[in-house]
């Protein structure tokens, strides 16, 4: 004979966990759509079901005893679990079971995302999840299987299969430099220099490449990441220097072009690196030769 579980009503633990975490009846409501007495009265009828005070009043404040403390850790996890399994159950697959890739984000949104249908046309059925990473990453702390990282192809206890140079190059949009009108490298300096907080570097390397000298500052709007950067330059606003992978659609479109030559080599490159103990996977060695093959035109241009 089956046993009834001692389980209380979901209702009831929903009101409890978001009550425990803001120790506010009415904060609580109102994350939940539900009014301060009726996350009261759940967390009543639980506290009965339990036998055991998970809050207390001390003046105005709410305040959680050891036992609802407790009770509320291990609560997050189920609940946790349980949302984990509902949403497996309406997507047809378990996350842990996905393809786990990462690229930086503006890598992972303006390069790699539009060419994912080319992996699911060759690759069906296996499940993928696309999450942004930096180029130093833990595989293990991240979840990771397979990255494709800008670097010099070193990454402690990792495979790395170089995938392509990275070229940059000064762009500006047609209202800001007429399409079709050649500058100097010297004329930069004429126009705002817009930087990037992440790539602080990128203007004197570029006048490196270039062996020109300059010896003023270096001025214009900083933005934090590349895509920001590309915005700005597609509205006018200045000069950037941008990889030249992630402007295939603005240089196809001639929302931007190249008005100071082609690009030139930024001393990196990008790299399939994926664990050395999951060397053996087979839709890890899928997606890198997914990758090797998206990136064959960039090493015979």
């Amino acid at each position: 004979m089956l046993m009834a579980r001692y389980v209380p009503s979901l209702a009831w633990l929903v009101a409890f966990e978001a009550a425990a975490k803001h120790l506010n009846f009415t904060r609580a409501g109102e994350e939940l759509g539900m009014t301060q007495s009726g996350v009261s009265r759940h967390i009543r009828a639980l506290e009965a079901f339990l036998g055991v005070s998970l809050f207390q009043r001390i003046g105005p404040r709410l305040v959680i005893t050891e036992a609802g403390r407790t009770y509320a850790a291990e609560l997050d996890r189920v609940l946790n679990d349980l949302e984990k399994a509902s949403i497996d159950v309406v997507r047809g697959w378990k996350a842990e079971l996905a393809l786990r890739v990462a690229a930086n984000a503006s890598v992972a949104s303006r390069w790699l995302a539009p060419r994912m249908d080319r992996f699911r046309a060759r690759h069906p059925d296996l499940s993928f999840e696309v999450v942004p990473t930096l180029s130093q990453i833990d595989f293990a702390e991240a979840a990771v299987d397979i990255a494709m990282l800008r670097g010099r192809g070193h990454w402690h206890a990792c495979q790395s299969v170089p995938l392509m140079e990275e070229t940059v190059a000064v762009v500006a949009a047609p209202s800001l430099v007429p399409l079709g009108e050649r500058l100097s490298v010297a004329a930069f300096a004429g126009y705002p220099q817009l930087q990037n907080s992440s790539r602080s570097d990128s203007w004197l390397k570029w006048l490196r490449a270039h062996g020109e000298r300059h010896s003023g500052p270096l001025q214009g709007p900083r933005f934090a990441n590349m895509s920001m950067l590309i915005n700005a330059a597609v509205s006018g606003l200045g000069l950037a220097i941008v990889p030249v992978l992630l402007i295939e659609r603005e240089l196809a479109a001639q929302t931007l072009h190249l008005p100071f030559g082609p690009p030139v080599p930024s001393g990196e490159s990008y790299f399939a690196v994926y664990p050395e103990g999951k060397a053996h996977k087979g839709e890890i060695l899928a997606f890198r030769d997914f990758l090797m093959a998206e990136t064959r035109p960039f090493r015979q241009a």
